[in-house]
């Protein structure tokens, strides 16, 4: 193949940090629809906090780093890798039109012996079933004629500054053997601890996706759990310290499963699964337990009010946080909104106090006012939802009344001062 040239789609979480570590070995651009977040880029700063101000001005400067709305731009590279979202709907379905527009985006630039590598997590054979025949109906090219393909899931953990995307072991794939190991060089070539190169792009994106739904299993035990102990008046977390003396045992913590891809992931193969005729009845009520916890968290609040005399009709409410994880601005998907939304039902006194989220993007998200400055006054029940940094600096006790309740949902906070924990 001729010199790399790359051009990274979609300029998000995944796709920033991704183009800015290529660009320090290949000329690179990265693509991206949003206007106004190209423009922020090319300015030298990135509202997600994935790339450093001095990482992302040094790529521009030093390295030529460019980022566009412009298709013309992008035409003469060779080598394009799709970073865009995969959500589901209303109703948990896939919702591939993220990815089967940035394959029509392709489509439109892609030229003969180039080469599409997908990241977005996505069940298997969505790449060589879905997003190819756009690309080939919009190019007019032949796939594994004209063009090839290949598969690297992302493994971006937001907001984790240890496992950063130079530092992640890649898995790889292509649609044919001499195109396999074309893009596992590429991505071997930036990577501290190398590659994975799978024997198929469909083995790739099922790698990928049973990575998320293992978690959100063993999450979902560990909150079936913790209802279990705190029915009985026990202690979850010193359950889960005593079992973890065992040298095999995995050691998890119940709380919250939001983001876009714990949350997200596993419907994507509970679906494709049924295609097949296979009820996957594990995967598929870890996703029912996961996704009621947060009203489990607002009701168990509401139950350690009554039991200590405070009213709850009309009572001031302070959630520490609304980000899906802690010391990042991510909302997507966020659970927190389902500990609101429950409590709602009984009180409009509700502050949210989130010193990392944007204030403008949780309105336009999900409609609720939130403030990024610590609010004045006392409370009768703070929830810390978030384990923000800030929120483990602060003397939380003194913005209690004398009947106030503390809901410890991360189960970091000194046991002395709280009323409950998950």
């Amino acid at each position: 193949m001729k010199e790399i040239k790359i051009c990274v789609i979609g300029l998000g979480y995944v796709g920033l940090p991704l183009a800015r570590l290529f660009s320090t070995k290949y000329e690179t651009i990265g693509f991206d629809m949003n206007q106004q977040r190209v423009n922020a880029l090319m300015a030298g700063h990135d509202a997600t906090l994935e790339v450093s101000d001095e990482l992302l001005q040094d790529a521009i400067s030093r390295h030529g780093f460019i980022c566009t709305t412009d298709l013309e731009c992008i035409r003469q590279c060779n080598l394009y890798i799709v970073a865009v979202p995969t959500p589901v709907d209303e109703n948990n379905r896939p919702d591939l039109k993220p990815l089967l527009g940035a394959s029509e985006t392709v489509g439109k630039v892609i030229s003969k012996g180039d080469i599409v590598v997908y990241e977005s997590t996505v069940y298997p054979g969505v790449t060589e079933e879905e997003c190819l025949p756009v690309v080939e109906h919009i190019s007019g090219l032949k796939f594994n004629v004209d063009f090839y393909a290949g598969y690297s899931p992302e493994r971006i953990n937001p907001g984790d500054k240890e496992h950063t995307v130079e530092k992640i072991k890649k898995v790889t794939s292509g649609s044919t053997p001499k195109i396999a190991d074309i893009v596992d060089g590429v991505y071997n070539s930036v990577l501290v601890n190398g590659t994975h190169k799978a024997p198929s792009i469909k083995v790739a994106e099922a790698s990928k996706i049973i990575e998320n739904s293992q978690r959100d299993v063993n999450i979902a035990f560990m909150n079936e759990l913790a209802k279990i102990f705190n029915a009985m008046g026990i202690d979850t977390h010193d359950v889960i310290e005593a079992a973890s003396s065992k040298w095999n045992f995995i050691k998890l913590s119940p709380g919250l499963v939001g983001g876009h891809c714990i949350s997200v992931d596993p419907y994507y193969l509970i679906q494709k699964a049924q295609i097949y005729g296979v009820l996957p009845r594990v995967m598929y009520n870890a996703r029912r337990l996961n996704d009621g916890m947060g009203d489990y968290v607002a009701n168990q609040v509401i139950k350690l009010m009554n039991k200590k005399g405070v009213i709850v009709k009309d009572a001031k409410i302070l959630i520490l946080g609304i980000t899906f994880k802690e010391n990042c601005p991510d909302i997507r998907n966020t659970k927190v909104v389902d500990i609101y939304h429950t409590l709602l039902e009984y009180t409009g006194n509700i502050t949210i106090y989130d010193p990392w989220a944007n204030v403008g993007n949780v309105k336009k998200e999900y409609g609720i006012n939130i403030t990024d400055k610590m609010p004045e006054g006392v409370f009768d029940a703070i929830i810390l939802a978030v384990a923000h940094s800030e929120f483990l600096k602060m003397d939380i006790k003194v913005k209690t009344g004398e009947k106030g309740i503390i809901y410890d949902v991360k189960g970091i906070l000194p046991r002395d001062i709280i009323d409950g924990r998950l």
